[in-house]
Formats: C-alpha cells, sequence, structure tokens
C-alpha cells in the first residue's frame, strides 16, 4: 500500500495575552477552548485543531494595504465579509488590507489583538 500523503492537522499560533486572545477568537467565529498551563490554549470549533502559545513571537506583519503576508498565512471563509470585518473590529482586531478582489474572490487581512495577521476571504 502506498504511503499516505501527510496534512496539515494542527496549528500553534503566537498570543501575546491569552486572556485577550481566547475573548477575541471566541467573539469573532465562537471558539471554545481547552487550558494547557498559563501559556497555551488549544481551540476548537474551527474546522482544525490548534492552539496559541504565549512563549511564541509573532512574525513581523506586512505592510498595512499589502496583499501579501510575511510567512505562512491563515485564511478563514465566509459568505459574508462585512459581518465579519464588523465582528472583527467590535471584537478589538485591525483591519489592515482591503477587502480587495483576487483571482478567486474578494478577501482582507486582520490583526489579531496578539499581532498576528490573519485574512477571510469569500469565493466567487
Amino acid at each position: 500500500m502506498p504511503e499516505q500523503p501527510a496534512t496539515i492537522s494542527y496549528i500553534e499560533l503566537p498570543a501575546t495575552e491569552l486572556k485577550d486572545t481566547k475573548s477575541f477568537y471566541t467573539a469573532v467565529f465562537g471558539w471554545s477552548w481547552v487550558d494547557y498551563g498559563p501559556n497555551y490554549a488549544a481551540f476548537a470549533g474551527a474546522g482544525i485543531d490548534g492552539g496559541f502559545n504565549t512563549e511564541a513571537t509573532p512574525a513581523t506583519p506586512h505592510e498595512s494595504g499589502a496583499e501579501s503576508s510575511n510567512g505562512p498565512f491563515v485564511l478563514f471563509a465566509a459568505n459574508d465579509l462585512g459581518a465579519m470585518e464588523r465582528k472583527i473590529r467590535d471584537a478589538g482586531g485591525e483591519i489592515v488590507s482591503g477587502p480587495y478582489a483576487y483571482p478567486g474572490g474578494n478577501r482582507f487581512h486582520f490583526r489579531d489583538p496578539s499581532g498576528n495577521i490573519l485574512g477571510v476571504y469569500k469565493s466567487g
């Protein structure tokens, strides 16, 4: 039997303040949490397993308005970009790029309370 290719099964992101990071992602995406001590919390309800680590360092963010990230980039799929922008702003996030059209749809980038830059897209 041929060897199966490896798949992405877990994403770990840096967090500067775990309580604020958890509050943000709960407010925006409705995630739940499992705490593993004061420096790490795993999230559930994201479609992939993952967690936030206060002992990790956020990557240098790209410049505001840029359409390409520095380093790995996590994108969330959404049906309503405007509603997601509002939820992110209301939860304390910052929109840093877009929304803008790209081949395949529209997207924007945001900065979470820990300084991570992530994106939200809508196909079509």
